[in-house]
């Protein structure tokens, strides 16, 4: 069971005790993404997520990195396109240290140039590293497809010109105006001490930055259907196609989860048997979905030989041609319901799974959405509203974004 308190200021905590695990996990999430900058800010979330491990007024950035791992804990923190969360995992009796310096961190750093400079050349390379991530660029360029001049399809880590404009008072006015008490949700769960929550709530409750404008996305983002293609030193050939999608809040959204579980989630899904086991066209393939509160995608992917591209693209289009045209059987709605039971109950073996589903469940409804809830969403599900969700998508129009090895290569 999750507890709630809600401070004067609007900084929710969430706590659920877990005693039959010696960690807790503990994260601050902010309700901003890189799906709310404005163009000349696309990649400044993600880029104040690294500069806030690089030291605070009372603390270096080595001093912090060492305290963890004298703790034997973990840090991180990661930027999603509506989200960011700065997290951290501990023993039990290391936890009040623990989130003494999350909050440290979040309050105090100090963004000196010669930091800001030096985490520049730091996110240059994780760009780098993403082009040479063919899978991961294909999807990129594909969501700048499905959404192109919306924040919603732009990289989070933002362009090598955004980020050249990046300065110690752009980091401090979007922080401002963004990282502000009603946008922060702490969720902590595992071995949690009645301590630990008091102390909490004597780090946060004075959090005084007031909200000044609403999170709200300017004009709501439009899917267009569309292609791109690039060169690059690949061996294979890749291949992302993307359908409009459905909102995290659609009704449908459950049956979404069993149509992707039947078309491409598993190694007995259609593509991955028709694709992989009886026509050898791929190693890789496989679909998935993303949903957001203003937009979605249904997305699929696959990695072959520059000569099979054609024919593993023809082949992904009969099978979803085949779905739209067949719909699925009730022992396959089963079977996938099945499998995400699995999923869903074998996500929950840790208290960082319960700390994420928390603040999660708290920034997309308000409120405590239980895995009986879930469940019963997912057994509600039947033919019907599985096919009707495969009309609704795979009837559509879609993107397309292909990376092929360059010429001579």
């Amino acid at each position: 069971m999750v507890k709630k308190y809600t401070c004067p200021n609007g900084v929710r905590i969430l706590v659920e005790k877990l005693p039959y695990v010696r960690s807790v996990s503990m994260g601050i999430w902010v309700n901003v993404g890189s799906g709310n900058e404005s163009p000349e800010e696309n990649g400044l979330t993600h880029f104040i997520e690294h500069m806030l491990f690089k030291g605070t007024y009372s603390r270096t950035a080595k001093e912090i990195a060492e305290s963890f791992d004298r703790i034997g804990g973990q840090l991180n923190a990661f930027t999603s396109k509506e989200n960011t969360c700065y997290y951290a995992v501990t023993l039990d009796h290391h936890a009040e240290e623990a989130i003494t310096i999350l909050a440290d961190m979040f309050f105090h750093s100090k963004f000196t140039d010669a930091d800001i400079e030096k985490e520049r050349q730091v996110i240059f390379e994780e760009m780098a590293m993403v082009e040479d991530t063919p899978d991961d660029d294909v999807d990129e360029r594909l969501w700048n497809t499905m959404y192109p001049n919306h924040p919603i399809g732009a990289p989070i880590l933002g362009t090598e010109e955004t980020l050249e404009t990046f300065t110690k008072e752009k980091i401090e006015s979007y922080m401002y105006e963004n990282y502000t008490p009603d946008k922060v949700v702490i969720s902590v769960a595992g071995n949690v001490s009645d301590d630990l929550v008091n102390k909490i709530i004597s780090l946060f409750d004075q959090f005084q930055n007031k909200s000044h404008h609403s999170k709200v996305l300017k004009a709501p983002p439009v899917f267009r259907a569309g292609n791109i293609e690039k060169e690059s030193n690949t061996e294979q050939s890749h291949i992302a196609i993307g359908f409009e999608g459905l909102t995290v809040k659609d009704p449908d959204l459950v049956s979404l989860l069993v149509v992707n579980n039947i078309l491409g989630d598993t190694t007995s899904s259609r593509l991955f048997q028709q694709i992989r086991e009886e026509q050898a066209l791929a190693y890789s393939i496989f679909s998935y979905y993303s949903a957001y509160e203003h937009a979605g995608a249904f997305m699929i992917y696959g990695g072959t030989s520059p000569e099979k591209l054609t024919v593993l693209e023809e082949t992904i289009l009969k099978i979803t041609e085949k779905m739209v045209k067949d719909g699925v059987s009730p022992i396959e709605i089963q079977y996938a319901k099945e499998q995400l039971e699995s999923n869903l109950l074998l996500g929950l073996e840790t208290s960082n799974d319960f700390m994420n589903r928390n603040a999660k469940n708290e920034l997309l409804y308000g409120e405590e959405k239980t895995v009986e809830q879930t469940l019963k969403e997912l057994y509600a599900v039947d033919e019907e509203s599985v096919n009707r969700v495969i009309q609704r998508l795979l009837t559509k129009p879609f993107a397309r974004s292909v990376i092929q090895p360059a010429k001579g290569i």
